[in-house]
């Protein structure tokens, strides 16, 4: 599977910085509203660390902000995406490529992402509230729900609730697509130019860095 190229990226770093000293809050006081280490806040405003888009979440609400304030890319004029016609994205710094399939109207909870993972790839640990859902479409990941391993391959799904601590990642020697689904509230919302680039393990970092 050839590796497909991300059009957009966002340093992310200067943005949390940014708002933080506009709300003239410190990193410690970031850190408690949400949930992140100030280490590894530190990190992020250096661009030292890239943050899964739950992690990112967490952060943004701890700001008074949605995801598009960090992110902003096209929004899509209707509710129809066409395969050949979807951009894709990726976090400044990641190597994992998204393409956003959901759309967003009065009432939508659910919120959708094919992601392209390399090979090696792993994530953090990390829990949240709401669920997911997550179907393998090519190649093979290992999802990791409360130290439980499950190797997916082509057509495997796993549902969870998100507060159960989970991670994934990519061992084989080829590239991965995989179709996630979620729930978490803070993919929602106003955006300034919609599709918001997701993670497959969503949440809170637990190790802290």
């Amino acid at each position: 599977m050839s590796r497909p190229l991300p059009q957009t990226t966002t340093s992310i770093g200067p943005l949390i910085r940014g708002r933080r000293r506009k709300l003239a809050i410190t990193l410690q006081e970031l850190g408690e509203s949400s949930g992140v280490s100030v280490g590894y806040l530190s990190q992020l405003e250096r661009d030292n660390a890239t943050p899964t888009l739950g992690t990112l979440a967490q952060i943004a609400k701890a700001l008074g902000v949605g995801l598009d304030y960090f992110i902003a890319t096209p929004r899509p004029a209707d509710a129809l995406t066409i395969a050949a016609n979807r951009p894709k994205f990726s976090i400044d710094g990641s190597s994992v490529v998204y393409e956003r399939i959901g759309a967003e109207f009065p009432g939508s909870q659910l919120s959708s992402f094919i992601l392209h993972v390399p090979p090696g790839y792993r994530s953090e640990t990390v829990s949240h509230e709401g669920e997911e859902i997550v179907v393998v479409l090519e190649g093979s990941v290992v999802q990791v729900l409360e130290g439980e391993e499950f190797r997916m391959q082509v057509g495997d799904s796993l549902h969870y609730s998100g507060n159960r601590p989970h991670g994934w990642y990519n061992d084989s020697g080829d590239w991965a697509k995989v179709l996630w689904t979620g729930t978490l509230e803070l993919f929602h919302g106003p955006t300034r130019a919609a599709p918001i680039v997701p993670s497959l393990a969503t949440g809170l970092r637990e190790d802290g860095e």
